[in-house]
């Protein structure tokens, strides 16, 4: 049940953002990172990642809209806060070829995202 629980979770925080990025910039979303209660700390959990990772996972697989690094990392880093975890987006950029990319760590590790690699990316901002 606490599976199908996260899943809809994520289902809803993916429209959620979807409505926000409407009506607001990218400076209204870094702030809202920034600010997003982080509730009492726990130490790192890697099963909770594991799981609120997947759950995640799920829900884009059957969200209308691709979503994004972005949006993925937003939505990653609200339902671990919420869940203790000391989640950080980090948005990162590489010169040749330009790209930019957008992923979660809690405690320095990267959560479900295999295309970053701290060495590709420079690092531009930690919310």
């Amino acid at each position: 049940m606490r599976t199908l629980g996260r899943f809809f979770e994520a289902y809803a925080r993916l429209i959620a953002h979807d409505h926000f990025m409407r009506e607001h910039n990218m400076a209204d979303l870094h702030n809202e990172v920034k600010q997003y209660p982080l509730r009492e700390i726990r130490s790192h959990r890697p099963e909770i990642c594991e799981s609120v990772s997947r759950a995640l996972n799920c829900a884009c697989a059957f969200y209308p809209r691709e979503a994004l690094c972005l949006q993925r990392s937003v939505v990653l880093v609200k339902m671990l806060r919420k869940r203790g975890l000391p989640a950080k987006m980090i948005i990162g950029a590489q010169q040749l070829p330009f790209r930019a990319h957008a992923w979660v760590e809690v405690s320095g590790e990267v959560i479900d995202d295999r295309l970053v690699s701290r060495e590709s990316f420079l690092v531009l901002e930690v919310c």
